[in-house]
């Protein structure tokens, strides 16, 4: 593996592939991204031309969103949202690495607690906005402008009161959120963190699905709701109509981060943190039952089978994943920092 910084000490993590992983991204022509908010990184998964996976990592402030069409890439931090783009051509390489991901513009939102972000159908960002337990979009003057909210929270106040976190969209529009509870009073979500999660259909208002512990990263596949059940482990799918969760896996972490490719999920684990918010958790059983304990992971579960097929085990500084994106049709990806001379020498003429 090589690892490349900007100008900085090597970075204290290893990141443990199993056996078959690089070349299971060489088979799918297949890159990944990935953000840690805990340890303030967005890290890039690729191949070395040798075939020996390829790790490159910068460091923004609490990243956390991620979305990409592969020639854009947009990320929330602690207070900002923001857009890079690709500066490669189609067959273009720099020093190796066929994407070249460019920080080209940032909106300044506040701290308002940015979870899952997406582009809908006429390229706008729709996000998370927790903080105001809504959805939003960015704002040209302001820190954001609401678009959405469920119908039991009674005012728009960034007071974080259900927790909203996930987005789902379908047809180029927002279609599902989760939430860790129904709560209307500030910060109210945290006693509700086991059993009370449920999932909102967005053009309807109606809750879908219910009964679910601390909920996140809906995504719609194929026509299919999935998403990660993530205070009992459980990576499954939901019938919106009857509101029956149905398990596809359990793994052995706190789940954030789905991300697919065919008929491949990619799920981040994490180790809960030794917190309120974290512990308590049906998971904690799951995980003794199994004589497990937690790890910080990417796998890649097969959902014709269930079965984890490949992984991507992590240790040192990174504990917690966020989400993670699939980059298919690119093998070794890079982004360019804020604060070095490569940003400055990147020049590029709109045709």
């Amino acid at each position: 593996m090589d690892s490349k910084t900007a100008g900085q000490a090597p970075p204290k993590f290893e990141l443990f592939p199993s056996r078959q992983f690089p070349q299971w991204l060489a088979e799918n022509s297949l890159s990944l991204a990935f953000t840690t908010y805990q340890a303030g990184k967005v890290i890039f998964v690729g191949l070395q031309p040798s075939g020996r996976l390829s790790i490159f990592e910068r460091t923004f402030n609490r990243c956390m969103g991620l979305w990409s069409n592969g020639q854009s890439l947009w990320m929330s931090t602690l207070y900002q949202l923001w857009r890079f783009e690709n500066a490669l051509g189609p067959g273009e390489l720099h020093d190796g690495y066929d994407r070249m991901y460019v920080p080209q513009l940032a909106y300044t939102t506040g701290d308002i607690d940015v979870h899952d972000i997406a582009l809908d159908g006429g390229g706008r960002p729709v996000f998370a906005n927790t903080l105001f337990s809504c959805l939003a979009t960015v704002s040209e003057a302001k820190s954001f402008r609401p678009l959405w909210r469920p119908r039991f929270v009674s005012k728009l106040v960034p007071e974080d009161r259900c927790h909203l976190n996930g987005l789902a969209m379908r047809d180029g529009a927002p279609a599902y959120v989760t939430a860790v509870s129904e709560s209307d009073v500030a910060d109210g979500w945290r006693e509700r963190r086991t059993g009370g999660g449920i999932v909102v259909d967005v053009p309807s208002g109606e809750i879908v699905g219910r009964g679910l512990s601390m909920p996140h990263s809906p995504r719609v596949h194929d026509g299919k709701l999935y998403l990660l059940d993530s205070g009992t482990g459980r990576f499954g799918s939901l019938d919106p109509g009857s509101g029956a969760f149905e398990e596809i896996a359990f793994c052995p972490g706190y789940l954030r981060g789905l991300a697919f490719h065919g008929h491949f999920a990619i799920v981040g684990l994490s180790q809960p943190r030794e917190t309120k918010t974290f512990t308590g958790l049906p998971l904690d059983e799951a995980l003794a039952r199994r004589n497990a304990d937690p790890i910080c992971a990417l796998m890649v579960i097969d959902l014709r089978t269930g079965g984890t097929v490949h992984w991507l085990k992590m240790e040192g500084i990174l504990h917690e994943l966020y989400d993670v994106v699939a980059l298919p049709g690119i093998r070794r990806p890079q982004a360019i920092g804020l604060k070095t001379d490569e940003i400055r020498r990147i020049l590029t003429i709109e045709d």
